[in-house]
C-alpha cells in the first residue's frame, strides 16, 4: 500500500496539482495588483484634476454643491467658515470675502483704504493672518498699492480660491458640518 501512495504517477499528479495551484494564485495576485493599480490611478486622477471640471456624467452637480455655489449661500458659507476655522485656515475665506468687498467699493478713497487694510492683514510678510501666495504675487500687489484698481487682488484671490477648492473643499464635503447641514436642508424640504 505504501508503494501505491507514493508511486511515480501519483507524485507527478501531485506535482501537477501544486503547479496548477501556484499558477492560479499568481493569476489571482496579478488580477488583484491590476485592480489595486487601477484604483490608485483613479484616485490620482481625481486628486490631480480640478474638482469642478471633472464630471462623471451623472447628476452630481445637483447632489454636490460646488464651491462657487457655496460662496453665494449664507448657510453653507457660515458652515464652511466654521470648518476652516477648525482647520486653522479661515484666513483664506476671509481674504476671499475681503476681496469681494474690495471689488464692490465705489470711491477711490475707499479703494485705497481697503487695499491697504487687506495688504496689512493678509498679504504683507509676517501679516497677522498671512495667506499662502508666492513672492511674485506679493510684489505685484505691493506695486499696485500706490494706485489700486478693482483688479489689484485678482491673482491672489484666484490663487486662494483654487487652494480652497482643491484642498479644503473636498474635506469639507466629507465633514460632519456639511453632512449635518445637508441633512437639515433635506428635512426642512419635507416639512
Amino acid at each position: 500500500m505504501v508503494n501505491r501512495l507514493f508511486s511515480r504517477s501519483r507524485l507527478s499528479d501531485i506535482r501537477d496539482l501544486v503547479q496548477h495551484v501556484k499558477q492560479s494564485r499568481r493569476l489571482l495576485n496579478l488580477k488583484r495588483r491590476k485592480k489595486n493599480l487601477q484604483g490608485l490611478m483613479a484616485q490620482t486622477v481625481r486628486v490631480d484634476t480640478h474638482p469642478s471640471k471633472v464630471r462623471s456624467g451623472k447628476n452630481e452637480d445637483k447632489l454636490q454643491p460646488t464651491l462657487e455655489k457655496l460662496l453665494k449661500d449664507k448657510k453653507h458659507l457660515a458652515a464652511f467658515h466654521t470648518f476652516l476655522r477648525s482647520e486653522f485656515s479661515e484666513e483664506n475665506i476671509d481674504f476671499w470675502l475681503a476681496c469681494e468687498d474690495f471689488k464692490a467699493s465705489a470711491s477711490s478713497d475707499d479703494l485705497h483704504q481697503k487695499a491697504r487694510k487687506i495688504y496689512r492683514e493678509f498679504i504683507q510678510p509676517v501679516a497677522r493672518r498671512e495667506i499662502n501666495v508666492d513672492h511674485h504675487i506679493r510684489e505685484k500687489i505691493r506695486a499696485c498699492l500706490e494706485n489700486p484698481g478693482i483688479s489689484c487682488f485678482d491673482e491672489a484671490q484666484k490663487h486662494v480660491y483654487l487652494l480652497m477648492e482643491r484642498d479644503s473643499w473636498p474635506r469639507f464635503l466629507q465633514s460632519e458640518a456639511h453632512l449635518s447641514l445637508q441633512h437639515k436642508s433635506r428635512t426642512l424640504w419635507y416639512i
